[in-house]
């Protein structure tokens, strides 16, 4: 399919012109425009309720460096681009040229990034500085609801949000020859599989999310490794809905953010009426269920989809049905999942926090109309909850029995990013398989972040309660019998399984006639979960290395 020209789209940042972009870029560069920079000029109390979204502390502290004009230098600059950039205020032309020397006002109206008028330079749209281990750039996209009045437009284009944060912590950073990032919005995953991808394919249905991208791109060129004349030969930006863009094709890795917001439908809606970047225009789960369904069938055998989305909890005869009792039915059989649900909310809240989300609550009378269509759709399908999760899927590339298959529901904080730790449980899992035949041949050891943890009443002889406890990853605690206890306290990587489980069964009184199966089974499940891991030899490193260190939750 042939790239979406979206360098000249009407009303979004405009980037056909390479040689202002380039000066853009070395303008914020001198300015020190980076995370770090912004933090350094609001100081620790501006900067933290900027985090929240309450501007005035940072509006304070730009006001006096901008209005007056008294304070000279980069300081005065990156006050002046602050302002008008992450806070929506107006800025003096004149301090903007003195930020923007080789832009000006003149060339950011040409961008379509401000406009300027009786002098003063308002935003058109949000430039902000982003952070990460290994990325340090500028995304544009449209101004959020604490910097403009009224109710976001619906082809809104949404900044680096929460949600964008956890899918690109959680994505598995393996090299790749082809990557797709589905439901672009403002890039921001692109940009991240741009490090481990020899080319990235990125999709939106909005002419908009793509012209933000296509911008973003280009004004990161140097930092991305881009080359803007030859921008193909890296990216490909497609316009379309869900798969039908990459029809035919096939990825080693997807990505998605999709709009998965749960959305009461009404026959008279059109797309104008749909916010795009959270509104995929099917009723309820659906296209959250479209893309577990359809995902592998771009995928390469052994490739891999990540991606963010709400599931519907629903009843059945009265009586509330499993959480993911809906997506088992989703996965088609030659697909292998992990499925983790971190959060659910009724679906008052539900209402509540989208409605908040597009500022729809500054009207009262839509509020309380848009409130009650949402909790009447949920009635009428009979949901109780509604999940939010983090979904893994791999295209199975040979059959048999072993196929991983994961649901489970973690709501406590996590280490972030958990992509290596993703990565590491699958390897583990593909191990167990692997060594299925020959499990009780094999040497483990504990892994390094595992501490046990032992609880006894006053005077007891022996405790009562004996925890494992992971430090790292998913962080999961799991409650040990003695004998399961005794297994991992003797785990040195010296004997092998079956020798362990023996000679534990001798130790006890009356072990039963399955004491070996029953605890080799509850080893296995210590390996799945990353306490236990195989050793290459008695005494050597595990064969599976342990995940880096994260930056916390």
């Amino acid at each position: 399919m042939t790239d979406f020209d979206a360098g000249r789209t009407p009303d979004a940042p405009q980037s056909h012109d390479l040689r202002l972009l380039s000066a853009l870029a070395g303008d914020l560069a001198r300015l020190d425009y980076t995370v770090d920079g912004v933090a350094a000029l609001l100081g620790p109390e501006a900067y933290e309720a900027f985090g929240r979204d309450q501007l005035v502390p940072a509006l304070q502290v730009t006001g006096r460096q901008v209005g007056a004009g008294k304070i000279p230098g980069q300081a005065a600059g990156l006050a002046a681009v602050v302002r008008l950039w992450l806070l929506g205020r107006p800025v003096p032309e004149q301090a903007v040229a003195a930020a923007l020397p080789a832009t000006g006002a003149a060339g950011l109206q040409k961008l379509g990034l401000a406009e300027a008028e009786a002098g003063q330079v308002r935003a058109l749209a949000d430039l902000r500085p982003y952070a990460s281990e290994d990325l340090d750039l500028w995304v544009a996209s449209d101004l959020g609801a604490h910097q403009r009045p009224g109710v976001l437009r619906h082809d809104h284009v949404l900044g680096i949000g929460q949600a964008s944060l956890t899918l690109a912590q959680l994505t598995v950073r393996a090299p790749v020859d082809r990557a797709l990032d589905l439901g672009t919005g403002c890039g921001i995953q692109a940009f991240h599989l741009l490090s481990h991808a020899r080319h990235v394919t990125a999709t939106d249905i909005s002419v908009r999310a793509l012209a933000f991208t296509r911008f973003n791109l280009l004004l990161n060129a140097g930092r991305l490794g881009l080359v803007p004349e030859r921008l193909q030969e890296r990216v490909s930006l497609r316009l379309g809905s869900l798969l039908e863009p990459v029809a035919g094709e096939r990825f080693d890795l997807v990505v998605s953010n999709p709009p998965f917001v749960i959305t009461p439908r009404s026959a008279a809606e059109t797309a104008a009426d749909q916010f795009t970047y959270r509104d995929g225009g099917l009723p309820g789960d659906d296209i959250v269920a479209r893309l577990v369904a359809g995902l592998p069938g771009v995928l390469v055998p052994g490739g891999t989809a990540q991606l963010l989305g709400n599931w519907e909890i629903r009843q059945d005869g009265g009586e509330e049905q499993p959480w993911h009792r809906r997506l088992e039915g989703w996965l088609s059989p030659d697909t292998e999942a992990w499925i983790i649900q971190r959060e659910r909310l009724s679906p008052a809240q539900y209402a509540e926090t989208w409605l908040r989300d597009a500022a729809e609550n500054r009207d009262a009378e839509h509020y309380e109309h848009a409130y009650a269509a949402y909790l009447e759709d949920f009635v009428s399908r009979q949901v109780s909850g509604i999940g939010f999760g983090m979904i893994w899927l791999r295209r199975a590339a040979d059959g048999g029995a072993g196929r991983l298959r994961r649901f489970e529901e973690i709501t406590y904080p996590i280490e972030q990013p958990i992509g290596p730790h993703l990565a590491a449980a699958v390897e583990r899992h593909d191990w167990l398989r692997a060594h299925a035949a020959d499990f009780a041949q094999q040497h483990l050891c504990p892994a390094g972040d595992v501490t046990e943890e032992r609880h006894q009443r006053p005077g007891a002889e022996h405790p009562g309660v004996i925890l494992l406890r992971q430090g790292a990853g998913l962080r999961r605690t799991n409650l040990m019998s003695s004998e399961l206890a005794g297994f991992v306290a003797a785990s040195d990587g010296e004997l092998p399984v079956g020798r362990l489980v023996a000679a534990l069964e001798t130790l006890v009184e009356d072990p039963g006639e399955e004491f070996a199966e029953r605890l080799t089974g509850q080893v296995r499940n210590l390996v799945e979960d990353g306490y236990l891991v195989p050793a290459e030899a008695p005494g050597r490193a595990p064969t599976v290395p342990l995940p880096g260190s994260g930056t916390g939750s």
